[in-house]
């Protein structure tokens, strides 16, 4: 089994790469999606988050209201580590199980699409690391476009993150996203050849086929083994 890691910035166009591998049937287990069921009303995540942060992060049907939970963590890096801190297991659980599910389902390819993966020290378990990368100057464009939100506000969202070019620098592939939607679609179908190139044996024997392919060895030498020892 192969672990895609898939990383970038806010605004760097992380969401569309990942779209992208879905559309071409390669499975993505996507944090963000994690990260808003561990943030569900009455989950153990919910509870607290609230108990940090107070009940004036709540709209009025008692969930989380995420823009104003944003705003208060991408202004304070105190408080941004303390909901790391509060929501990193269970958002490592989610994706374990994510990973579990299509193991069983017998996926061979599988993209973890995370937005700290090296943060969270993740990229460990990933191989290759693909980074979408954009400047600068077309990622606060963007953003502020995206959300219409203020620059400074949009500054403070991207200054919150580890800089796109650290994060370049630790890549196996880089998508350079500064362009237009066809170079990016260009660039795409490169990288999906390299990503679905046939799996190494270390990966095959990590995948639910080569399991059983171990499995069913082991039984056969010990049936075989049982049988030569029984004509002794």
């Amino acid at each position: 089994m192969r672990l895609v890691g898939l990383t970038g910035g806010i605004a760097s166009g992380k969401s569309t790469v990942s779209n992208l591998f879905k559309a071409n049937d390669i499975p993505v287990v996507d944090a963000d999606l994690v990260a808003r069921d561990v943030l569900k009303k009455g989950t153990g995540g919910w509870k607290k988050v609230v108990a940090s942060f107070g009940e004036e992060i709540l709209l009025a049907n008692g969930e989380v209201d995420r823009p104003k939970l944003g705003q208060i963590v991408f202004s304070d890096p105190g408080k941004r580590q303390l909901l790391n801190r509060i929501l990193a297991p269970y958002i490592s659980s989610g994706i374990f199980f994510g990973i579990l599910k299509l193991w069983i389902k017998g996926s061979k390819v599988i993209v973890l699409d995370i937005p700290l993966l090296f943060e969270a020290k993740m990229d460990k378990w990933t191989k290759p690391i693909i980074v979408v990368w954009v400047d600068p100057e077309t990622q606060l464009r963007r953003l502020v476009g995206r959300d219409r939100t203020s620059e400074e506000d949009a500054r403070n969202r991207i200054n919150a993150q580890m800089p796109l070019d650290i994060k370049r620098s630790k890549a196996d592939i880089v998508i350079d996203n500064s362009g237009s939607l066809d170079d990016l679609s260009e660039q795409f179908r490169k990288v999906l050849f390299q990503v679905t190139r046939p799996l190494t044996w270390t990966e095959f024997w990590l995948s639910r086929q080569g399991a059983f392919s171990a499995l069913a060895s082991v039984i056969v030498g010990v049936l075989i083994c049982r049988k030569t020892f029984s004509n002794l």
